[in-house]
């Protein structure tokens, strides 16, 4: 498999990295096709993947699609809507997904790091859309993920300006979950992956995926696949409530 997207498993969490900081993790076809290859395989292990991290090596998450790539027009030799198909099995891999974002995120990566659950930044981290500077548009999902996650106006002014934003930014508008300082940017990853990873799997996958499904419905219709589509006490609910009572007595 290319050392494009590197992949460590680290107590239950699967960590993939963008692998080219010579290159500010540029993304690239085959960047992608690495990324498809390694999200094919986690979907089948949620029973040994609890968590999913994206991240870039070198201390920048991407500065975005390589405009070399998009010089030489490769996008075409590709199948029609590939990347697209890429960033989709992201969003829909079965565990929680995080974009810990540190360096540079921008406008294609900002495409990819949308398509996770939660974002975490870096306070140096820099955020921002350019596709508007060099006369693109946005074809992977930015144009309903961005204003889905921060607004429609905030959208809008990342969109029309180009500017750039900070991690501190980024939380303040709610395109980030978190902030973190850079120096305490690995523990507090660290601190939210063992949170998220101590809680049942089943019932995360189950809230991740009943959140997709109730998008967008009414409150009735989303109470109605609550009630009706209820996926059931996950399989170590008797375990966990019983070592709740047994810690009770201690």
């Amino acid at each position: 498999m290319s050392n494009l997207v590197r992949r460590d498993n680290n107590a239950g969490a699967a960590i993939l990295t963008l692998n080219r900081p010579e290159k500010l993790n540029a993304l690239t076809k085959e960047v992608f096709e690495a990324l498809d290859d390694h999200l094919d395989a986690i979907a089948r292990e949620t029973r040994t993947i609890g968590l999913v991290i994206l991240r870039g090596a070198g201390g920048n998450f991407s500065s975005g699609y390589d405009m070399r790539e998009v010089l030489d027009h490769v996008k075409a030799r590709a199948k029609p809507h590939f990347h697209s198909e890429v960033i989709h099995k992201l969003t829909n891999l079965p565990q929680p997904v995080i974009s810990a974002v540190q360096g540079y995120c921008s406008t294609g990566a900002l495409e990819l790091a949308l398509a996770a659950d939660l974002i975490v930044a870096a306070e140096s981290a820099q955020f921002s859309d350019v596709y508007a500077r060099w006369g693109l548009t946005p074809v992977w999902g930015l144009s309903f993920r961005l204003p889905h996650r921060i607004g429609s106006a905030k959208a809008s002014e990342m969109m029309f300006t180009s500017r750039v934003y900070t991690g501190r930014q980024a939380e303040a508008m709610h395109l980030a979950n978190f902030c973190y300082a850079d120096e305490r940017f690995e523990a507090e990853l660290a601190a939210l992956s063992a949170d998220i990873l101590a809680n049942s799997w089943y019932a995360n996958q189950v809230n991740k995926r009943a959140l997709m499904e109730i998008d967008g419905l009414s409150l009735n219709e989303a109470h109605s696949l609550e009630l009706f589509k209820n996926e059931g006490l996950a399989p170590d609910a008797a375990a966990r409530v019983s070592a709740f009572f047994a810690a009770q007595k201690t």
